[in-house]
């Protein structure tokens, strides 16, 4: 049985329920919200065991043109935004753009958890969206990913608004992000089975791939989502509405090593120290690589999963997101 079927809205109550047991849900603008991963939280919960550590920084923003709460998708009750950040004195150019994907096990999680990434990309010569995407409290898979493919084709059928080239679009992701960065860079335009109905006259294809210690597969050895505990299903089953056992096909179909393709785009590996979190990515670098698909890995030593949001790891992983974006960044083929 499903966590929450649509024939029984009383079992709402039901589904809520361990959410009080372990999360914060609250209700912000007539919209469930899970708000138990944010900046402060992680920062208290991490210090504990690495004391030395800082929350990245936005830095200077007076060179910066910051564009808050563009709305790229209206639904019925409510808008999906963006934020749109570049250099002040390169609007008129035509500048490569990045795509950002908060974590927060599909769950919780916003995209301001982005912004210093977003900036410092930006300052780099980058043009850096940070999105939002509907969360499990709201809306079950594959509305996430429907919303990511969604924006994808609003950045390019209105790149010409801003400093946007469109032939240089990359998604970057973390953790839960990083999984939908890969999989909607690794079916890139091409597989059917992701098709929202909002700006379909724009195809979502993209150059390249930053994927942050975000899983490649559900169902693997190295993975533990869908590993349920008695009153705390894990964030997987939350989000696919149902546990491992019942609905397997659906973490094939969210699995980006399923659709790894000719037309799959190169892909960067940012990963923690942790393995459950980089789930399939040796055997995707394998299907990667039968393809002629260009990637790259790096593992970070000795860190918590969230290590893209404290120094020193930033910096590092700044580096490494702008070395290979020079490396790969080639104009797409319209």
């Amino acid at each position: 049985m499903t966590l929450l079927s649509n024939k029984f809205p009383l079992l709402i109550f039901l589904f809520l329920l361990p959410y009080a047991m372990y999360g914060q849900l609250v209700e912000i603008d007539g919209i469930p919200r899970d708000t138990s991963f944010n900046l402060i939280s992680e920062f208290k919960k991490q210090q504990i065991n690495y004391p030395d550590i800082s929350l990245a920084q936005k830095g200077d923003t007076s060179a910066l043109t910051i564009h808050h709460d563009i709305t790229y998708l209206q639904l019925e009750n409510r808008s999906l935004k963006l934020d749109i950040i570049y250099l002040s004195h390169l609007e008129k150019s035509k500048l490569p753009t990045v795509l950002l994907i908060h974590g927060g096990g599909w769950r919780s999680g916003d995209k301001s958890m982005e912004h210093s990434m977003a900036m410092e990309l930006a300052r780099r010569g980058y043009v850096s969206i940070c999105l939002e995407y509907r969360l499990s409290p709201e809306a079950f898979y594959p509305a996430a990913v429907e919303d990511v493919i969604t924006a994808v084709r609003w950045v390019r059928a209105n790149a010409c608004s801003y400093p946007i080239d469109r032939q240089k679009l990359v998604l970057y992701g973390t953790s839960a992000g990083g999984q939908l960065a890969s999989l909607v860079g690794t079916i890139n335009g091409v597989d059917s089975v992701f098709n929202p109905p909002h700006h379909t006259e724009i195809d979502a294809v993209v150059n390249a791939v930053v994927n942050v210690d975000g899983l490649s597969a559900f169902i693997h050895p190295e993975s533990g989502e869908g590993h349920d505990r008695p009153g705390r299903p894990s964030a997987a089953t939350w989000w696919f509405n149902s546990t491992t056992e019942e609905r397997p096909d659906l973490r094939y179909e969210a699995s980006p090593i399923t659709h790894v393709n000719p037309n799959s785009v190169p892909i960067l590996f940012i990963n923690s120290s942790i393995p459950r979190f980089g789930a399939g990515r040796d055997d995707m670098i394998e299907k990667l690589t039968e393809h002629g698909i260009y990637s790259q890995k790096y593992v970070h030593e000795n860190t918590m999963h969230t290590f893209w949001l404290f120094q020193p790891w930033f910096e590092k992983t700044v580096e490494l997101t702008d070395d290979f974006l020079k490396k790969v960044l080639t104009p797409l083929q319209e």
